[in-house]
């Protein structure tokens, strides 16, 4: 099988020297591509900036990513080529329109105006104490993947932060519908440690079981297994 991963954070640029970024790492995304080239298949990683990367392997392609423009692009190219995608990259939610002074910002009679705008200069001044930067929603990446390849296994994540098993897996349930996702594994930052990673694979199929798991190897290891499962089923039947 040919494995697309995303793994990491995107960085979304604010000028030539700032930008918004998170706190991923990329260590589960690197493990679940080594587990898949332990498996003797060829894997295509998109890394983002400052992720954690495996050794080179002759199986393994490495790309960089910057911010969510740039993943999309990279998605489009190369789900088509892909049997399996795993979305695992913790993405922007935002990118940055406009930044400038508050002052400016407070005497406008009409904020739509820099709704227009965009920053020109290499890198903003800092004179102002306060600055105010406009941000604008991006594309959801995972929405865009069975359109460019409606065969792929689609695996997406789905982090919370300190609620309930039930909202959790609410929230997974519906992620499931609203991506086509085949899998998504959900899990909750507060459950997440040096050590550990409780996580909660739910599955399209509602016969399926939920699958627990509590690390990050055995995360991995399940990711694999179960792409692998479905992949002989849908070329079992096809064949038939």
């Amino acid at each position: 099988m040919r494995i697309l991963i995303t793994s990491g954070g995107t960085t979304e640029n604010i000028d030539q020297v700032r930008g918004i970024t998170n706190f991923a790492t990329g260590n589960l995304g690197k493990l679940i591509a080594e587990r898949f080239l332990m498996a003797n298949h060829d894997v295509i990683l998109l890394a983002g900036r400052g992720a954690v990367l495996p050794e080179p392997h002759p199986k393994l392609t490495i790309l960089p990513i910057t911010d969510v423009a740039d993943l999309l692009s990279a998605t489009a190219k190369w789900t088509p080529q892909a049997d399996v995608f795993i979305h695992s990259m913790a993405v922007s939610d935002y990118t940055p329109v406009y930044m400038t002074d508050f002052d400016t910002v407070a005497t406008s009679s009409d904020l739509q105006e820099f709704l227009a705008k965009s920053n020109t200069e290499d890198k903003i001044a800092s004179q102002s104490d306060y600055q105010v930067l406009f941000l604008k929603k991006t594309p959801k990446v995972i929405t865009s993947i069975k359109k460019h390849n409606p065969n792929i296994i689609l695996f997406g994540f789905k982090l919370l932060v300190d609620v309930s098993k039930e909202h959790l897996i609410s929230v997974a349930q519906a992620a499931l519908s609203q991506n086509q996702a085949d899998y998504v594994l959900a899990n909750d930052l507060t459950e997440i440690t040096a050590t550990t990673h409780h996580g909660l694979l739910l599955s399209q199929n509602p016969k399926d079981a939920i699958i627990e798991i509590n690390t990050k190897h055995e995360i991995a290891d399940l990711i694999v297994r179960k792409s692998e499962e479905t992949y002989d089923k849908h070329h079992t039947r096809h064949n038939r």
